[in-house]
């Protein structure tokens, strides 16, 4: 049975965090998802074992992870979305990911690219796998110290932030698990079908490649 929003996500306590305006839009919400429902979220959480994004096709996960997708990707959250940030979201489809490990290489200073409008980071860590490698709202885009926020990574916080050519954000390298979902509202469906596919294209060479190793190292 399909679930409201509320039933899992604290859309009050989102509604009432304000949004920072600098260095770029953005809010910080801890406790999103209610504490009853973390439990079976997490264990309905896609296993990933490998670094990267990966989309939700390409991923096996049970059905309270896929009612929190359907919570984070409702009409009632694109409202809220619209009212803080004060954009237009009507005819943006959304696109969402799933990553469960992050590498020494991952963490390096960027923006979002143009096509993603607003961007959501759902954490579900742990309090151990929580401490390290906290992703940072910087102020430019050589400085990784240089930051206006630090964001915990504490089971079900929340990030949102407004794209754009100074959104710049990162964190220091580190490896080991890293379970965060990321939503995005995009700028038109090509984007959702490109980035699809060059995830299973990824997909398919990084099972190439460890097929290949297996074989030359029976050998």
């Amino acid at each position: 049975m399909t679930q409201a929003p509320q039933e899992l996500l604290d859309l009050d306590r989102l509604k009432a965090t304000p949004v920072a305006d600098v260095p770029f839009p953005f809010l910080i919400v801890p406790n999103f998802i209610r504490t009853a429902a973390k439990p079976r979220i997490a264990a309905d959480f896609p296993e990933v074992t490998k670094a990267g994004s990966f989309p939700l096709p390409s991923l096996d996960y049970g059905p309270a992870f896929d009612a929190l997708i359907d919570s984070l990707t409702s009409p009632e959250m694109t409202r809220i979305v619209e009212e803080k940030f004060g954009i237009d979201l009507a005819g943006r489809p959304t696109m969402a990911t799933v990553r469960g490990r992050c590498e020494a290489r991952d963490g390096h200073i960027h923006t979002d690219s143009k096509t993603k409008l607003i961007t959501l980071l759902l954490y579900m860590n742990d309090h151990a796998d929580a401490d390290i490698g906290r992703l940072r709202i910087l102020r430019s885009s050589t400085d990784l110290n240089d930051m206006a926020a630090e964001v915990p990574a504490d089971e079900g916080t929340l990030l949102l932030f407004l794209n754009g050519p100074n959104a710049w954000h990162g964190f220091e390298p580190f490896s080991g698990p890293r379970r965060v979902i990321q939503v995005n509202w995009v700028t038109d469906e090509s984007v959702v079908r490109r980035e699809q596919a060059r995830h299973r294209l990824s997909a398919f060479f990084k099972r190439l490649v460890s097929k290949s190793a297996r074989h030359a190292a029976a050998y």
